[in-house]
């Protein structure tokens, strides 16, 4: 089954991340890809969706969802190193992912995390995504 990115979120102060169950007016309802709980997302907390997250390249961003299968690739379907490794082993690990990215301004915690989510999702056998519909405006 395939992975639609856009359900994957991010929720600021809480580890890991997490798939959409339901949204409501007031709060949405999430679960956690590690333990499979389930919890409220109030609106007053950022919430970000991983279809939507670029890292800097030198040329232009890159969307995470081509960054995690340049990832599957350089893996070769395995886990990434951990994402606690020590600075040198994260930008070596991106540098084999992502050549080209901004070494400037992109932190080894953004490369942490990418890291973390690539692990969270190969684990789960989620890293075949869905493709993002292109509207009839932007195809033009």
């Amino acid at each position: 089954m395939k992975t639609e990115l856009e359900k994957i979120l991010s929720v600021s102060g809480k580890p890991g991340i997490y798939k959409l169950i339901t949204g409501g007016r007031a709060t949405i309802i999430v679960e956690s890809l590690i333990d499979g709980k389930r919890l409220p997302v109030h609106p007053t907390q950022k919430v970000s969706a991983l279809g939507d997250i670029t890292m800097f390249t030198y040329e232009e961003d890159v969307p995470l969802r081509e960054i995690f299968l340049k990832a599957k690739a350089v893996f070769e379907g395995g886990p990434a190193p951990d994402p606690k490794s020590d600075g040198k082993a994260l930008r070596d690990a991106m540098k084999k992912i992502l050549p080209d990215y901004d070494e400037e301004r992109v932190y080894e915690s953004d490369i942490r995390k990418l890291l973390t989510w690539y692990n969270i999702l190969q684990a789960k056998d989620m890293l075949d995504f869905v493709e993002p519909e292109v509207s009839e405006e932007g195809a033009e």
